[in-house]
């Protein structure tokens, strides 16, 4: 096809695994896994624009489980996508509120929308232009945080109703490592149907100079460090997991002294509190090296109310503030952000007190993210733990899923042993936007 004087060919858009089913209408649901870089995000987006612009009578529906994520993601990949098919924007409507783009030319429109709740798509029928393709993102959210199939079969019979045409529904999502997860459950349950086909890519469908030869070579680093991480990630294989949470941990590895040279190569440091009342209540201070690219661990407080008595959160603070001004002295750089416990807000408070000049955030505590980061950290070799953060070391043997939930398909961590990590895992977390900018391979998830 021909536009704005540009020939377009949809093979050198699409991998060829994606041929095959992009116009084809025989399936109902088509089911699109991947690993990293297995372009299906820019294939949804494609097949959304040129539906719209090949069909003079339809509309397209693109949808994830929550309305926050959309304009950063789909809505985003979607203009790239006019750009790829060598289209001029100008011959479409493109707003953000309503979320909508509309090619001018037949009317055709794609709407963008939520589900954060079961009400949110029912008045989205476009009552002139037929709706004949729904496209579900990240579906794994709609598993772990909604209602699952019950929500997806919801969303189906709201689209298809008086659509005796043309109609199809399409899912896109990077599989889980955990192949007893719901999401993979309903996959297998769904690739049994006749009118259902799942098209899985990774990294090396690509042609390479799509993806250039950095990216390459990063994936070939992840095997080389951790085969089996590298599978999950980037081959989007379900791997399973090990008891152990952190499986990669190597002492010999992972634990080293913090030198003057590394400390040279930090800017500033953080501190991450993982508070308890009876429960530990330990600081665990980290320095990123700009030069080695690494999180490197400098010092560690910690004390149990259970074994040695119970602290007020004014004592603590006093405690951090020690804390804090002896790691100072000792590397001479300034611990610059605190990453608290959201439920700690009274020691936050405390700590603002009497150190004003440290940046107290709450701490992101999304646990599997803040997992799977951590654990490709330390894959990779990027992250270290000093020889003081013993609690800390003593734990990467001792935190564990719990088997029983992984047989019904859930990732959940034992709530014991983990407070050293939690604190860790709130660190990586509040460094992460810092720290995927000298490591790129480890991108957003």
């Amino acid at each position: 096809m021909i536009y704005q004087n540009k020939k377009i060919k949809l093979s050198d858009i699409i991998i060829p695994k994606y041929h095959d089913t992009f116009n084809d209408t025989s399936y109902m649901h088509k089911i699109f896994t991947s690993g990293r870089a297995g372009t299906k995000s820019s294939r949804g987006a494609i097949k959304a624009v040129y539906k719209i612009i090949s069909d003079d009578d339809c509309s397209v529906v693109i949808i994830r489980k929550f309305h926050n994520k959309l304009k950063k993601t789909v809505y985003k990949e979607v203009l790239r996508a006019i750009k790829r098919l060598g289209l001029d924007k100008r011959d479409f409507k493109i707003t953000v509120s309503p979320m909508e783009v509309r090619y001018l030319r037949n009317g055709n429109t794609i709407y963008f929308t939520g589900n954060d709740s079961i009400d949110d798509t029912k008045g989205m029928i476009d009552e002139e232009k037929p709706i004949k393709l729904v496209i579900v993102d990240e579906l794994t959210e709609f598993f772990e945080k909604g209602e699952g199939e019950d929500e997806l079969v919801n969303i189906t019979a709201t689209f298809v109703r008086g659509n005796d045409d043309e109609f199809c529904m399409e899912y896109y999502f990077n599989p889980p490592r955990n192949d007893k997860a719901p999401v993979m459950e309903w996959t297998h349950k769904m690739e049994k149907r006749s009118d259902c086909i799942r098209i899985h890519t990774d990294y090396r469908d690509v042609p390479i100079e799509w993806l250039g030869k950095k990216l390459i070579e990063e994936a070939k680093v992840m095997l080389k460090a951790d085969e089996k991480l590298y599978n999950w990630l980037w081959l989007g294989l379900c791997t399973g997991l090990d008891e152990l949470i952190y499986y990669m941990f190597n002492e010999d590895i992972h634990v080293k002294e913090v030198t003057k040279k590394d400390i040279k190569n930090m800017r500033f440091l953080g501190v991450s509190i993982d508070y308890g009342q009876m429960n530990p209540t330990t600081y665990e201070c980290f320095g990123l090296d700009f030069y080695s690219k690494a999180l490197r661990g400098i010092d560690e407080y910690y004390h149990c109310g259970r074994e040695s008595g119970q602290k007020s959160p004014s004592e603590y603070a006093k405690d951090f503030k020690v804390f804090k001004e002896k790691i100072e002295g000792e590397t001479g750089k300034n611990v610059l952000y605190v990453f608290i416990d959201p439920s700690a807000k009274g020691l936050a408070e405390e700590i603002k007190r009497l150190c004003p000049s440290v940046n107290i955030k709450d701490a992101d505590n999304t646990v599997l993210l803040g997992i799977n980061r951590t654990q490709k950290l330390m894959a990779l070799g990027s992250l270290f733990i000093s020889p003081k953060q013993k609690h800390l070391i003593a734990e990467e043997y001792l935190y564990s899923w719990d088997e029983d939930l992984l047989d019904k398909g859930k990732e959940q961590p034992i709530k014991e042993n983990d407070h050293c990590q939690d604190a860790t895992r709130y660190l990586v977390m509040g460094f992460w936007k810092y720290i995927k900018q000298l490591i790129p391979m480890l991108g957003d998830d």
